[in-house]
C-alpha cells in the first residue's frame, strides 16, 4: 500500500511534465513526418509577383524537399529535437498528415538574426493549419491555403487569411481604417477572401515572454472552429473556417500544419497533437 501510495504521489507531482497518453508527438531527430518547400529569397519593394533573374525572366522556386541553404536543420536541447528554421528563404516545413478536430501545442522562441525583406520589422513566422493544395498559393508564394496562428514578435495569435481563406471572428474594431481585434462580447464578423473585410484579426493582447525564453502556443480545432492560445491566454477565436472559389464558400475544416520560415531565425520544440472527440470543457463556451 505504501509503494502504491508512493507511485501516485510521483506521477500527482510530475504529471505536468509528462504528455499524456493520447498525444502524439510530431518532431523527431530526422523531422521525419515532415516535407519542406522554399520559394524565394524575396527583396525589399516585393510586390507580389513572380521574382525575375537578370534578364528579366520569371525565376523557378527553390521547390519541394530542397534546401541547399539549411533552413530547416534540428538541433539538440538536453536530448529534446529543436526545429530550427533559419528564415533565409521564405517557405514551410509541413506535416505529411492531415488533421481535423485537434489540439495542437508546442513551444516557440526567437533566434537572433533576420533577413530581406524584413531586415527592419518585427520577427515573423506563424503556424498554418487546415493547410491544402499546392505551396506558392498566397501572395508570398510560399505556402497553401490555409488559416494562420500568428507567430510574430508581440503579436503572436494574431490571425491572417492566407491564399483565399476567410473565417467568422469575435472581434471589434480597433480604431485603424478597418482593423478588427479579438472580443469575446462583440458579434461576429466575417472576414478574409470574399467577405470585403481584411484577413486579419489582431490577438487580444501580447502575452509573449521576453525574447530568449519559450513560449507555450496552443491551437484547438473543432468543427471548422479555431482557438489560438498564447502562454495559457486565450487571445483569438474564431467560427466558419473556409475559402472562397467561382464565387462560392466551401468548408475548409481539415489539412496539414505548416511552419513558416518568414525572415526570421526561429525555433520550435515540443511539438504535439492529440485529436478530439468534443472541444475541451475549458473552452467549449467560447465556440457556441
Amino acid at each position: 500500500m505504501k509503494n502504491i501510495l508512493v507511485c501516485l504521489c510521483v506521477i500527482l507531482l510530475t504529471g505536468s511534465f509528462i504528455s499524456a497518453p493520447d498525444w502524439k508527438p510530431l518532431l523527431d531527430k530526422n523531422h521525419s513526418g515532415w516535407e519542406t518547400y522554399l520559394s524565394y529569397r524575396l527583396k525589399p519593394g516585393y510586390n507580389g509577383e513572380i521574382p525575375k533573374d537578370a534578364d528579366g525572366k520569371p525565376m523557378q522556386a527553390i521547390g519541394y524537399n530542397m534546401d541547399p541553404d539549411g533552413v530547416f536543420s534540428i538541433i539538440e536541447e538536453n536530448g529534446t529535437p529543436v526545429l530550427r528554421i533559419s528564415g533565409e528563404v521564405y517557405g514551410c516545413i509541413f506535416t505529411r498528415e492531415e488533421f481535423e478536430n485537434f489540439h495542437l501545442r508546442l513551444k516557440t522562441k526567437w533566434g537572433t538574426k533576420k533577413w530581406d525583406p524584413r531586415l527592419n520589422e518585427a520577427m515573423d513566422s506563424g503556424i498554418l493549419y487546415f493547410s491544402q493544395g499546392e505551396c506558392g498559393v498566397d501572395y508570398w508564394r510560399a505556402w497553401m491555403l490555409s488559416q494562420e496562428f500568428q507567430v510574430m514578435e508581440h503579436s503572436m495569435g494574431d490571425y491572417w487569411s492566407i491564399a483565399n481563406s476567410q473565417v467568422t471572428a469575435k472581434a471589434s474594431k480597433t480604431g485603424a481604417a478597418g482593423g478588427l481585434r479579438f472580443d469575446v462580447t462583440a458579434p461576429p464578423v466575417s472576414l478574409g477572401s470574399g467577405t470585403g473585410n481584411p484577413g486579419y484579426c489582431q490577438a487580444g493582447g501580447d502575452f509573449e515572454n521576453p525574447m530568449g525564453e519559450w513560449n507555450t502556443l496552443e491551437l484547438i480545432c473543432f468543427g471548422g472552429k479555431s482557438i489560438h492560445i498564447v502562454n495559457g491566454k486565450v487571445v483569438n477565436v474564431f467560427t466558419s473556417s473556409g475559402y472562397a472559389e467561382n464565387g462560392n464558400v466551401k468548408p475548409l475544416t481539415h489539412g496539414r500544419i505548416q511552419l513558416q520560415s518568414e525572415a526570421a531565425e526561429v525555433y520550435y520544440k515540443e511539438i504535439e497533437i492529440r485529436q478530439l472527440n468534443e472541444v475541451p470543457a475549458a473552452y467549449a463556451a467560447l465556440l457556441q
